[in-house]
C-alpha cells in the first residue's frame, strides 16, 4: 500500500518560517508529480505549489517569493519551505502525488492526511 506521511512545523508566528515535509512509501514504481495545496475555512483546496517536474515548478501567485518546494527523489519525499508566513496562509496543507505502483499501472492521485498550518498574529 502506498501512502503519503507528511510531517513538520504547524504553528508560527506572523512573519516567521515553517518547513512541511511529505514522504511517500510502499511500494512505487515511478512519482511522476509532487505537490502542496491547501484549504482554508470556508473556502476550496488551492494550489500552493508544484514540482520540480522536469525542472519546472508552479506556484500559487499569493506563495511566490515566499515559498519554496523541493523534492528528494532518493527519498521519495517533498518539501514545501515557507517564509515570511502571514496569517491569511492558516490552511490546512495537503501534500499530493501522481504515482504509478508498477510499471503497467496506472496513475494513482494520493493525497496526505492533512495539517492544519496557523499564523498568529
Amino acid at each position: 500500500q502506498v501512502q503519503l506521511v507528511e510531517s513538520g512545523g504547524a504553528l508560527v508566528q506572523s512573519g516567521g518560517s515553517l518547513r512541511r515535509s511529505c514522504a511517500a512509501s510502499g511500494s512505487i514504481f515511478t512519482i511522476d508529480a509532487m505537490g502542496w495545496y491547501r484549504q482554508a475555512s470556508g473556502k476550496g483546496r488551492e494550489l500552493v505549489a508544484h514540482g520540480p517536474t522536469g525542472g519546472s515548478t508552479n506556484y500559487a501567485d499569493s506563495v511566490k517569493g515566499r515559498f519554496t518546494i523541493s523534492r528528494d527523489n532518493s527519498k521519495n519525499t517533498v518539501y514545501l519551505q515557507m517564509n515570511s508566513l502571514k496569517p491569511e496562509d492558516t490552511a490546512v496543507y495537503y501534500c499530493n502525488a501522481i504515482v504509478k505502483r508498477t510499471i503497467i499501472s496506472p496513475r494513482d492521485e494520493l493525497w496526505g492526511q492533512g495539517t492544519l498550518v496557523t499564523v498568529s498574529s
